[in-house]
């Protein structure tokens, strides 16, 4: 039970108070006073009755304008504001006695020390945290700020120390303890970046393995280039983002990008979305490529542009430029055009789904992004990376990765690549239950073998029906490639007489 007086400033007002609440046997638990005249007490729960009584008398004190029970006392609200803001911070943060002594810890403290809250408590922070002396630092004569670098056990840290003050009753201040905040290396290189507006570009790719550097290094070469890009690789492995980094690192940067699905555009209007739309005479719809004026175009999956577009498209990189649909008008455009697939272009012109001539023009500068079983040096840092954004947003606590689940993401095939990694942390984090670590369970990732695909735990036939299974998909997807059984035969090292029966046997006809 909770009571707000709002009252005059008197001396003994409290006491008398007090006086009343004894009369009526209260135990009181705990009294706040604020300067905007408020006194606060907290008692047990009393009955209707006492309380009904209690109230009136309460007001006949002098200098009592009202009473009214509330919620809480302010002393609670701002105890449990502090509480919840330590809880999502995802940097370390202690709050240290006079001594060094720890006082207040929050939870991603507790995980980076892999302690439980009644280990450290009233601990000096010096038995884990190494490389700075916080006894002797709050000792000084003058305890003023300090920034250095700690380590706990092998891993660097950056400590922010904070002294905390208390005025006295002679205007001066007395040393209460600190407040140390610990960075990971990591933090500390996104804050900078982020007070000096360099988030953009290359410096939001994360390249740890050789592969990786390599490929971003090419990149940022041929971001300074004006001619078309293609890049190649497979799905969810990072084709905009790095799209979207050589825009931002070009001379275009302060004009539009946009980005454009070739798959998500139905053949019945990617024309018009892509070149504009003329009525009368008069301009019903700009498309992307106007909208993009001086700025880059990313058409996404481009070997699932229709054969109409990519005839426009074909003129549009020839002459600079192209006419709306229904219009007579040339249009130039100023743009910088960027495609991604993850199909092989070259074999889609043989088989005739591509236009060769596009495919030479759009293929004057082009890297190939490796998937993650290609960069399996960068899956856990990326893993830590989407962990501690995801725990940020979603203001839950970061948490440590077990060595299993380690263990577990270094092995995985990751058919969907960083896409799909990121898609799991993220679901692990908006799940969380508690838990310090974070373990393979909770990343829900699909049985998958690599050469084989996703397959189900509940699958009771063979090897034999196993092997057939493959063999039958893998037949399905070269035949349209390689359309008769004699090249087929030869791509697979055995008779052609030996793959037409298999295609026989699975019922895999002759692609038209």
């Amino acid at each position: 039970m909770r009571l707000e007086v709002s009252c005059q400033d008197r001396i003994g007002l409290a006491k008398d108070i007090l006086v009343v609440l004894e009369r009526y046997g209260i135990n009181l638990i705990a009294i706040d006073a604020s300067n905007k005249g408020f006194l606060y007490f907290q008692f047990a729960e009393v009955s209707f009755n006492t309380l009904s009584a209690l109230m009136p008398q309460i007001r006949k004190v002098e200098s009592v304008n009202d009473v009214r029970t509330v919620s809480f006392m302010p002393s609670e609200q701002e105890h449990y504001a502090l509480k919840t803001l330590l809880k999502t911070l995802p940097d370390s943060v202690f709050s240290l006695d006079a001594k060094g002594r720890i006082r207040i810890v929050n939870e991603s403290a507790l995980m980076t020390l892999e302690m439980g809250e009644h280990e450290v408590l009233d601990e000096p922070l010096n038995h884990w945290v190494q490389g700075f002396n916080f006894s002797r630092w709050l000792a000084e004569s003058q305890v003023l700020a300090q920034a250095t670098r700690v380590y706990i056990g092998q891993n660097e840290y950056l400590a922010e120390m904070l002294p905390i003050y208390l005025p006295d009753e002679n205007d001066s201040s007395i040393l209460a303890g600190a407040v140390v905040s610990l960075k990971s290396p990591a933090r500390v290189g996104k804050q900078f970046n982020a007070l000096q507006n360099q988030i953009a570009g290359f410096e939001s790719v994360l390249a740890v393995s050789d592969k990786m550097k390599q490929v971003v290094e090419q990149a940022k070469r041929m971001a300074q280039l004006d001619a078309p890009l293609l890049i190649t690789g497979e799905t969810g492995t990072g084709k905009e983002l790095m799209a979207r980094a050589c825009h931002d690192a070009s001379m275009r940067r302060e004009k539009p990008f946009i980005a454009i699905n070739c798959a998500a555009l139905p053949d019945s209007v990617a024309e018009e979305e892509l070149f504009g739309y003329v009525s009368n005479g008069q301009v019903v719809k700009k498309g992307f490529f106007e909208e993009a004026k001086g700025g880059t175009v990313f058409l996404d999956e481009i070997a699932e542009m229709s054969r109409a577009a990519q005839v426009k498209l074909l003129r549009l990189l020839q002459d600079g430029s192209f006419r709306r649909i229904g219009g007579d008008e040339e249009v130039r455009a100023d743009v910088r055009i960027i495609c991604s697939t993850q199909k092989n272009l070259a074999e889609l012109c043989q088989s005739g789904e591509f236009r060769e001539d596009l495919y030479y023009r759009i293929h004057v500068l082009s890297f190939h992004l490796p998937s993650l079983r290609e960069r399996r040096v960068d899956i856990l840092p990326l893993t830590e990376m989407f962990l501690e954004h995801y725990s940020q947003q979603l203001s839950s606590p970061v948490r440590r990765i077990s060595a299993q689940c380690r263990e577990h993401l270094l092995t995985y095939a990751w058919p969907g690549n960083v896409r799909q990694l990121k898609n799991a942390v993220f679901r692990a984090v908006s799940m969380w239950d508690g838990s310090a670590e974070l373990t393979v369970e909770q990343l829900k990732l699909p049985s998958y073998a690599e050469g084989f695909g996703y397959f189900d735990h509940q699958f009771e036939g063979s090897l034999d029906d196993a092997m057939k299974q493959f063999e039958a998909s893998l037949l399905r997807r070269l035949y349209p490639a390689y359309p008769s059984t004699r090249q087929l035969a030869k791509k697979l090292g055995i008779s052609h007489t030996a793959i037409a029966n298999k295609l026989r046997e699975y019922k895999i006809n002759k692609p038209k």
